[in-house]
């Protein structure tokens, strides 16, 4: 029972930090972070089962991770009131080619990462955005001025998905 609160604790521990801690991809993380992750994991770990190495031990904190995640994961859905605070909410941090910086700070991420995200996805200047937004799960999903475009004129270039 000891080992099922412990890890109760924890859990609850480390989705404060998740989500104090800002949205990063994993991909986003540096070599140093990602070690920081791993030590993390292992001082978790020690702290859940204390000096029961057993097996018994190991099903129990992740059976209780698992289901602490899986019940986290229902009041979201359950409670729609509650799914930004539980899961944290979209933000914009690109309007009309303008960088929000208050918001990135706020997310903990610099104008950087912004450009090197807007890279990844093709798009050479923050001008071109007409709206960016900062997923969830640390990912960005960009609007740029040029779909509009596209989807004004009929020229997407392909069939209508829709139908």
């Amino acid at each position: 029972m000891d080992i099922l609160v412990r890890s109760l604790v924890i859990f609850a521990f480390l989705w404060f930090v998740v989500r104090v801690g800002g949205k990063r991809e994993v991909a986003q993380l540096s070599a140093f972070d990602m070690i920081l992750l791993i030590t993390v994991g292992d001082l978790v770990s020690q702290g859940i089962v204390q000096e029961d190495y057993s097996v018994t031990a190991a099903i129990i904190a992740v059976a209780t991770f698992t289901l602490a995640g899986i019940l986290l994961n229902d009041l979201t859905f359950r409670f729609p009131r509650f799914r930004p605070w539980l899961a944290g909410r979209a933000r914009v941090v690109v309007r009309d080619g303008e960088p929000l910086l208050q918001t990135l700070a706020g997310e903990r991420m610099t104008i950087q990462d912004l450009h090197e995200a807007a890279r990844q996805n093709g798009i050479r200047r923050l001008r071109d955005i007409e709206l960016c937004v900062l997923e969830n799960d640390g990912s960005f999903s960009f609007f740029t001025r040029n779909d509009d475009k596209d989807d004004k004129d009929g020229s997407s270039g392909g069939p209508d998905p829709l139908g």
